[in-house]
């Protein structure tokens, strides 16, 4: 197999975004268009990556890090203008470099291995990625010859009637044999309109010169759409969506609604997990087996493990261990660590917290900078006071500690095992193993009140 390389067009600014976000960072399903390209590319077999930035250079190479080499486009004089900048880094390799616009985030790398393979099994210089176009108005059209290989790309306003009626159209993604690439690029002129550099007059380049130009066609043409405004980022989204819902589906995952699913790229879920509507996953979220993700739920960057249960709550940053649930109406904050058959019930927040194995925190509390044992039982109500207006302090309680209802935890405190903390409690300092914590005002009863109350006003 040869050498192959991969420039990404990520030069423009993209306004027709309307954003001073650069175009290619906007995210579908959760991740950078540019960066779903990189994926693929890689996953393709690419060696060597080479980002072709202008506009928003610095956040581009933020977002890819050393996934890619960079070059610097100054001025955007078009596409064969962009591939040009590369020269410097590639033009002496031997090998097939496949050019790809950084706003197409749905190309898949089995496609751009199919093409790859045809236009090395072709011995082409040149290899277009084509898609066959119910209505291709406003595509260049692929003109082949009576040899199969392309005859010409022509624009739909310089089109004969006969070419009009082409249904074979030009995505805008090529592979090159790389040094014949370059060398073409140097013919390149700019003698139009716009007075640009365009790609696809390599095409001619390569045909004047009686070399091989193929063209490769997709099954989908959906995969070619290219996102350059706020309707296409949201087709783009749409059809993305599908997609990875699907994955999921055929690997035995149910969503019980998948239109109204949302699942990020990266998401991970394990078999016979049952996800209903309106939930969202996102990020590096992993979810186990026979999980069950309720609607209204919301997961970012978390992991599960089996059997879990997540009623209408919002997870982040945090792990729930197996067989543990959470919900109605609860968070987990970032670094929230649930162990095994732990039970979290509504209006429950946590934060920064350990909880281990069989604690139950029912309802109606708050759990920071705290790390509680096993077999806890914490009340309703209850608090973990762990901010005094400057620093946060952290407690600790021990195993099978009983929290009552209503009991304020004031850090850094340190409550031993087998302990009681009575109903009510302000708790302050440290508990040792095996005794109560009180600290509550002893209740007076005042006999003959209710007489001496003045009469209600009519």
């Amino acid at each position: 197999m040869a050498n192959r390389f991969a420039i990404i067009l990520a030069a423009g600014q993209g306004t027709r975004m309307k954003s001073k976000l650069y175009k290619v960072l906007h995210a579908v399903c959760g991740k950078p268009m540019v960066e779903h390209v990189v994926d693929q590319v890689e996953a393709a077999g690419i060696e060597k990556v080479v980002t072709i930035v202008g506009h928003g250079a610095d956040t581009v190479k933020g977002c890819l890090g050393d996934r890619s080499e960079y070059v610097l486009q100054a001025q955007q004089l078009g596409t064969g203008h962009a591939v040009l900048q590369a020269q410097a880094v590639l033009e002496n390799e031997e090998g097939t470099t496949l050019v790809i616009c950084g706003d197409t985030p749905l190309l898949t790398a089995e496609t751009l291995e199919s093409l790859l393979q045809y236009h090395e099994e072709k011995k082409a210089k040149a290899t277009i990625l084509t898609a066959h176009a119910a209505d291709p108005n406003g595509y260049g059209r692929i003109i082949r010859n009576a040899s199969d290989n392309v005859e010409k790309i022509v624009e739909q306003k310089d089109a004969s009637p006969e070419e009009v009626l082409v249904q074979e159209i030009n995505t805008g993604t090529y592979a090159f044999d790389n040094k014949f690439l370059f060398a073409a690029l140097q013919s390149v002129g700019n003698n139009n309109a716009q007075g640009e550099y365009y790609l696809p007059d390599v095409i001619e380049i390569l045909k004047n010169q009686g070399e091989i130009v193929t063209a490769y066609q997709m099954s989908d043409m959906g995969e070619a759409l290219g996102v350059n405004d706020r309707v296409a980022l949201a087709e783009a989204s749409v059809y993305m969506k599908r997609r990875i819902n699907e994955k999921h589906m055929r690997n035995g995952v149910t969503l019980i609604d998948p239109d109204n699913t949302y699942i990020e790229s990266d998401v991970v879920i394990g078999s016979d997990t049952v996800i209903e509507p309106n939930v969202f996953l996102k990020g590096k979220t992993i979810i186990g087996e026979d999980c069950f993700i309720g609607s209204g739920s919301e997961l970012s960057n978390t992991t599960i493990g089996d059997r879990v249960q997540v009623r209408s709550s919002n997870l982040e940053d945090s792990v729930m261990e197996s067989d543990s649930n959470i919900g109605p109406f609860s968070h987990l904050r970032p670094n929230s660590h649930i162990g095994k058959r732990v039970h979290i019930g509504n209006f429950v927040e946590v934060k920064n917290a350990i909880l281990n194995e069989d604690t139950k925190v029912g309802h109606l509390t708050y759990v920071g900078d705290a790390d509680l044992g096993k077999n806890i039982n914490v009340g309703c109500g209850t608090v973990f006071v762990n901010y005094d207006g400057k620093n946060k302090h952290r407690s600790s309680i021990g195993d099978n500690t009983f929290i009552g209802c209503n009991v304020n935890i004031v850090a850094p405190v340190t409550v031993e095992a087998n302990t009681f903390l009575a109903a009510g409690s302000t708790i302050t300092k440290d508990v040792p193993e095996g005794a109560m914590g009180i600290a509550r005002s002893r209740q007076e009863n005042k006999p003959g009140y209710w007489e001496k109350l003045p009469p209600a006003k009519k």
